[in-house]
């Protein structure tokens, strides 16, 4: 039996309505590792990247990170020999029925559900333990709401003794950092058609699911 490890992120926002800075997608973002090297080479790179007097903050985070710091990072990421896996699903909020989002935990859980039951049940091997840390959000009490749902969806596929899971801040765990860099360069393909950053990392990329591909109802 051997442990393994699931990291999680998500991108866009829960406004469901048309309008300026309202994101078009809302996107289920894990990666899955067997050792978590990755995470402490990239502590490393913080250390050396605050020598060479370059615009590092506390951490990582790809939407506020300058472009110099960003590219040493992808660099990093896509220069190792770690074997790491990507998988997202891709959710068009304008195709989600309103009986899909009553509030905003039940659409959340809903995209949990089916990016865990398509997108990494069938690549776990049988047995095998599971660590899912997932970035916190939200308020406390929010995120307790987030925190049910997501153990809500894994209960539902996986005897108890086989998982557990871990709700830090993205500052707290620089594999969160990690595929918050591999959600962004997905979300930007998605939403503004760029993709230099998305064609660097689609070699690691095992899944990439639009869950309402053959929709063609919009519902606001």
């Amino acid at each position: 039996m051997t442990l393994r490890f699931l990291f999680a992120d998500e991108a866009g926002d829960f406004e469901f309505r048309t309008g300026p800075n309202i994101s078009k997608y809302f996107i289920v973002c894990t990666m899955t590792v067997d050792d978590c090297t990755i995470g402490n080479d990239l502590l490393d790179l913080r250390r050396k990247l605050a020598w060479e007097g370059l615009p590092v903050a506390s951490y990582f985070h790809a939407t506020t990170d300058k472009t110099v710091v960003r590219e040493r990072v992808y660099d990093l990421i896509l220069g190792g020999d770690y074997k790491f896996r990507i998988q997202a699903t891709i959710m068009e909020k304008r195709k989600a029925l309103p009986r899909i989002r009553p509030t905003q935990e039940r659409f959340f859980q809903y995209g949990w559900f089916y990016h865990f039951k398509n997108a990494l049940l069938p690549l776990l091997p049988k047995g095998d333990e599971l660590l899912i840390t997932t970035a916190s959000i939200g308020t406390k009490k929010g995120q307790a709401v987030y925190t049910s749902a997501v153990n809500d969806v894994v209960s539902q596929h996986l005897a108890r003794d086989r998982w557990k899971t871990f709700f830090p801040k993205s500052e707290a765990d620089p594999c969160l950092q990690i595929v918050d860099y591999c959600t962004w360069a997905i979300q930007r393909k998605w939403e503004r058609g760029q993709t230099e950053a998305y064609d660097r990392i689609a070699p690691y990329i095992e899944y990439e699911f639009d869950l309402w591909r053959y929709g063609t109802k919009y519902h606001y």
